[in-house]
């Protein structure tokens, strides 16, 4: 919009100061304006973006990260804090069956009710329930309704009202056999609870402290108890932690934390899909739920945690390309232009040294595709 304007405007100026103050003859002053347009022509600007993306986006490819276009590889750049979820996140989502307590029914019937209902639910300690007492027999219910952030609510051929939740939802405080991760209620009467452990992916503490190295505060987000929320975050050295959230509370916090800085949220499951979606860059792991992937706009397609730095040192690096390439296109056209204009370079000449600035601008991308992506 502005650049063409301007250069027509140079060139039709050159030709009139050259022929009528200077009376170089028309046919030469005619070929000076030309000389001008030629070597301004704005291909160099125009491949300036989109070189650098597109190599940006085949690089990340490579490394296991797919990016949703190149407006998410540049937003990459303007992240100042990291928000994780904390179960098949931060944790491999593989749980174990720690302990279970059962309050007045049969413990094959607490087992069967549990394994049956769970295997309705995408949740990562719902699948790791359903695969450990899955032998345990199924019980075929006549309705079943997952409650986003709380649980799930189920209907026998009986009529029985079976819910499956966190203490929060479903359990008083101050009532026998507190503390357990999730409980199970018949017609709202306790019938027993479970309780499970996690283990921490391996890379997990590596790429907390690199992400710190590298200067991004760290923010655990997270549904599961103040308890195991707050002893995870002093194991990775997280700098801040929100435990107990419902999808509803992540997002008005997402909504806040984004007001103080632009802020990528990382996660996996169902509940976490409208705040990566809120979030500046929503980021998920490829074994994540399908609405989790669908809502980011970054995947780990090798579903390894280590591979956020390199996708965030990716997106600084494709920027500061753009903005290289720009350079170079302008500074180009800065120096050649007063060159043309006083008829030291002919149109020829002008159009073989236009061509080789795309050939130095499609180079510098090239080097995008292979300059590490360590922090320096």
């Amino acid at each position: 919009a502005i650049f063409v304007p301007a250069v027509l405007g140079i060139a039709l100026l050159i030709l009139l100061i050259s022929y009528f103050f200077f009376h170089i003859p028309f046919e030469e002053s005619m070929m000076r304006a030309i000389a001008v347009m030629v070597i301004s022509c704005p291909c160099a600007m125009g491949l300036a973006t989109p070189a650098a993306v597109a190599v940006g986006l085949g690089r990340a490819a490579r490394n296991g990260i797919l990016i949703k276009g190149g407006d998410t590889l540049q937003q990459m750049k303007t992240i100042k804090q990291i928000v994780f979820d904390k179960t098949g996140t931060l944790t491999t989502g593989k749980l174990q069956i720690e302990s279970f307590v059962v309050n007045g029914i049969d413990e094959s019937l607490f087992k069967s009710v549990i394994a049956s209902i769970e295997k309705h639910s995408s949740h990562p300690i719902a699948k790791s329930i359903s695969a450990q007492w899955g032998s345990e027999g199924s019980i075929v219910f006549a309705d079943i309704d997952e409650v986003k952030g709380k649980g799930i609510e189920a209907k026998d051929a009986e009529g029985n009202l079976w819910q499956l939740g966190s203490e929060k939802w479903l359990h008083s405080t101050g009532e026998k056999d507190n503390g357990y991760d999730l409980y199970l209620y018949k017609n709202k009467t306790y019938t027993g609870a479970i309780r499970v452990s996690d283990a921490l992916r391996p890379d997990a503490k590596e790429t907390i402290a690199e992400l710190k190295a590298m200067g991004y505060k760290t923010i655990l987000l997270s549904g599961d108890k103040k308890d195991k929320c707050e002893r995870l975050a002093g194991e990775l050295g997280i700098d801040q932690v929100y435990s107990e959230k419902s999808p509803e509370q992540k997002n008005q916090l997402l909504d806040e934390l984004m007001k103080t800085a632009p802020t990528a949220m990382v996660g996996d499951g169902i509940n976490d899909a409208p705040a990566l979606a809120r979030a500046t860059v929503g980021i998920s792991l490829s074994e994540s739920t399908q609405i989790a992937i669908q809502s980011a706009n970054v995947i780990l397609s090798n579903n390894q945690l280590s591979t956020l730095p390199k996708a965030i040192m990716l997106g600084i690096y494709t920027e500061r390309t753009i903005k290289s390439n720009l350079f170079w296109a302008f500074i180009y056209n800065i120096v050649a232009i007063p060159v043309a204009a006083i008829g030291l370079l002919k149109p020829t000449y002008g159009a073989g040294i236009m061509a080789l600035s795309d050939v130095v601008l499609i180079l510098n991308s090239l080097f995008l595709g292979i300059r590490s992506l360590k922090k320096r």
